[in-house]
């Protein structure tokens, strides 16, 4: 796309390792949207951050003649709408078949996220009830996709770029963790559409660096289970916060 037809060059302020920015990069991937990329330092985030999202100062920010767009949904929809003759569509074109996909895409928000993200952060009882929630969860999705190859058909959408991060991160937890939570006989559709999603084109050379990932996720964990230690000895006195470590790889 000639970008000097559309106006000034899209920007991009992210960070490496939000599952959150990565939606915003398949989404433009799809619609073949050149753009600069901008790694924010979210330790000592940066003046251009906090101006263009005062509200959140949160990653991802999209820029597109000027105007700055934050959270990853509503970026989704702004670039299906803006570029809504390049590229496949992102969100269906039926209202019906559109409202459930923000439909499915805040179950992920309310109902699956939390219990996985707990389930990999905690131990004990704690993590066996975490997993059982997620569990269940998750036969809500597998039914739901149905042994389609994505959420929307034979394309990428709006559903599938929210759950994508899901196809790396899943596994990386059960490898740290050393227990499985989707296997292939329980839940056939959603592993096959976790291959069908990472081996995309516009998704499998657009990945965060797993390598690296990994690590980090470790070390968050490794985090988590000492606070809690220090915390039930009552030696916790400069403990972080769940949110504060969440939002460290879950900016959104």
């Amino acid at each position: 796309m000639n970008q000097q037809e559309e106006g000034e060059k899209v920007k991009l302020l992210g960070y490496w390792a939000s599952p959150y920015v990565s939606r915003v990069i398949w989404a433009l991937r799809i619609k073949g949207v050149e753009y600069d990329y901008i790694e924010e330092d979210l330790e000592n985030k940066s003046d251009q951050l906090l101006e263009y999202n005062p509200v959140h100062k949160k990653v991802p920010v999209l820029l597109y003649r000027g105007k700055p767009i934050a959270e990853s949904e509503v970026i989704l929809e702004s670039i299906d709408e803006t570029w809504k003759d390049f590229g496949d569509r992102i969100l269906p074109e039926d209202p019906y078949e559109r409202a459930m996909a923000r439909f499915w895409a805040r179950f992920l928000k309310d109902k699956l996220s939390p219990p996985i993200w707990k389930w990999f952060t905690a131990q004990g009882q704690e993590q066996e009830d975490a997993h059982q929630a997620a569990v269940e969860q998750l036969l809500v999705l597998e039914k739901e996709l149905d042994g389609k190859r994505f959420f929307a058909g034979e394309k990428i959408g709006f559903v599938d770029l929210s759950f994508g991060p899901l196809s790396y991160v899943i596994p990386m937890y059960q490898e740290i963790i050393g227990v499985k939570m989707i296997t292939e006989d329980k839940f056939p559709s959603l592993s096959a559409w976790m291959a069908n999603f990472l081996s995309s084109p516009v998704v499998k050379d657009h990945l965060p660096p797993l390598d690296k990932l990994r690590l980090r996720l470790q070390a968050i964990r490794e985090a988590f289970l000492n606070d809690r230690v220090k915390r039930a000895k009552g030696r916790c006195t400069e403990c972080q916060t769940q949110g504060a470590l969440q939002a460290s790889i879950h900016d959104n």
